[in-house]
């Protein structure tokens, strides 16, 4: 009687165990819940954050190397995954390009000591979501990226709508990010630099926008209650920019008759803004280094160091690495300023920001000068997005103020503004006007309009001679680039005028270009043809290309 009892238990078990077990893997499959691979080391940590973060919408899995990590990473999908860059069987870097090669659409936050903060960087610039520094301070901090990982991943990939956190912050700052992937990416990483109490460097050409950035990053971070200052050093003289960072006492100088505290003072808690730093003389850059190492500096003619607790966002629009190879720039400081660097890409590469940045421009300077917001025709638009910008933003809002300032009619057409990027007068005179005649074009002809404005540039009262040269180089390169495009599509289109020349007109043509070049000099053209000169001269006559023919 025993036996048929206990095989009754036995059987009645396991089929509860494995009704169980197909019951919580069912659930797992049809529920929405989300899961989160955590990859560290220490088990310690791991068990921590799976006790803070798990939930009834959230399930934690751990992993303690990196062979375990893999086991369970192409196993199941993970949203998020936690990831220690510092395992013992394997690079963190490595494991994570894997990951991300793999599973691209999963986000991967690094976990790192303080050593090791400037790889976890490198991590975010390899298309981690974020990092985190070990040991955990702020469980909120903690639990907030996490959340926000996920809202994102939520939005982006299962169309549960989200807007990124910095979006609205630039917004209220005056901060126009543009839809390039290159600025959403600059943007979003220095949103979660912001947070981080790190040195950042800034780098990018002049004009495109190094101090809004820096104002951002200020306004996203801890210190966006404390005060922001903006120091340009190559505006100053060595000893006076020093005054200016430093401070002095009374008697250090001739001049000094009372003590002034300086801006590492004056911005305690706060951020400074160091534009132009590689023109800091290397006395300064010594002093700067001694600030970011300890916290601490002296004022010029003091005796005692003063601690302060300030934010250094560097900027500059050079290349400092080529500066420490000049041995003008010290490879020490260059290192503590750049924990994140982020590089500003130059208003060319990204056309598709213009109209947006056009817009705001229009109305704020319309705002300026109390009348109502002008409009912009469409083709006016293209012009600017195929000019090349050498001064970035700020040119273009010079341009857009004064076209604001100068124009009379409600809608800003190539006539108002083809003067600003062509053919200025070089004694500062306003643009010319296109001939009379020639009235604003409908929408019905506005297919017609690139064809009269190249006869307005060819007019010949536009004085070609006198251009300035930046200028004169512009449309150069400009009228070459047209003539590339016309006869790609005349070609396209089998509306070529004449044959394919062959290669003595070719080389006749190459060989007239460069004696123009050189002013029908026949050495340096010889030489750069990469021809004897007794050659060229037989070219020349072959080709009649003697000058004044």
């Amino acid at each position: 009687m025993f036996f048929p009892y206990l095989y009754k238990q036995v059987a009645w078990f396991s089929f509860h165990v494995n009704y169980s077990g197909l019951t919580r893997r069912w659930k797992l499959l049809f529920s929405r819940k989300k899961r989160i691979l955590v990859v560290d080391d220490e088990v310690g940590i791991g068990k921590l954050i799976q006790r803070l973060i798990e939930s009834e919408d959230l399930e934690v899995e751990l992993a303690h190397s990196a062979e375990q990590a893999r086991q369970l990473f192409y196993k199941n999908h993970f949203p998020v995954v936690l990831l220690d860059l510092d395992l013992p069987d394997a690079c963190g870097i490595q494991l994570l390009q894997e990951f991300k090669a793999k599973r691209p659409r999963s986000l991967y936050i690094v976990m790192t000591g303080l050593s090791t903060t400037r790889t976890a960087v490198k991590a975010i610039q390899l298309g981690a979501y974020d990092f985190l520094e070990k040991p955990f301070d702020n469980i909120s901090a903690l639990k907030k990226l996490i959340k926000e990982a996920l809202q994102f991943y939520l939005e982006k990939f299962e169309h549960v709508p989200v807007r990124p956190g910095w979006e609205e912050l630039a917004r209220r700052h005056r901060f126009i990010v543009g839809k390039s992937p290159e600025m959403q990416r600059l943007v979003a990483t220095a949103y979660k630099a912001a947070a981080k109490d790190i040195s950042i460097l800034i780098q990018g050409e002049t004009g495109s926008g190094k101090e809004v950035l820096a104002r951002f990053v200020h306004a996203a971070s801890n210190r966006s209650r404390k005060p922001f200052v903006a120091v340009n050093c190559g505006a100053l003289s060595e000893n006076l920019l020093e005054s200016e960072l430093f401070g002095h006492e009374k008697g250090a100088f001739t001049d000094s008759v009372s003590r002034k505290r300086g801006i590492f003072e004056l911005a305690d808690g706060g951020t400074l803004f160091l534009d132009e730093i590689g023109e800091a003389s290397q006395s300064l850059q010594v002093k700067l280094l001694r600030v970011l190492e300890n916290g601490e500096f002296m004022r010029i003619g003091g005796e005692e160091f003063i601690k302060t607790n300030v934010r250094v966002i560097a900027a500059t629009n050079v290349d400092l690495q080529e500066r420490v190879k000049d041995k003008t720039f010290r490879e020490d400081l260059l290192y503590r300023l750049e924990v994140v660097n982020l590089t500003l890409p130059p208003l060319r590469t990204r056309p598709g920001d213009i109209p947006e940045l056009v817009d705001f421009f229009l109305r704020k300077y319309a705002q300026q000068e109390g009348r109502q917001v002008l409009q912009i025709s469409p083709i006016c638009l293209r012009i600017l997005q195929s000019y090349h910008w050498p001064g970035n933003v700020r040119e273009l809002a010079k341009a857009i103020e004064q076209v604001v300032a100068l124009c009379e009619d409600p809608v800003i057409m190539p006539r108002h503004m083809i003067g600003l990027l062509l053919h200025k007068k070089p004694d500062g005179h306003q643009p010319e006007r296109l001939p009379e005649n020639e009235k604003e074009e409908s929408m019905d002809n506005l297919v017609s309009a690139p064809v009269r404005y190249l006869q307005a540039c060819l007019a010949k009262d536009i004085d070609w001679d006198h251009l300035p040269p930046e200028q004169l180089l512009l449309a150069n390169k400009l009228a070459r680039t047209l003539s590339h495009h016309l006869e790609r599509v005349l070609a396209k289109r089998k509306l070529a005028e004449e044959e394919a020349p062959g290669l003595k007109d070719l080389e006749g043509r190459f060989i007239a270009e460069t004696l123009r070049y050189y002013s029908h000099n026949i050495s340096l053209t010889a030489r750069a043809l990469g021809i004897a000169r007794s050659t060229l001269y037989r070219k020349i006559k072959k080709y009649s290309l003697q000058k004044g023919v």
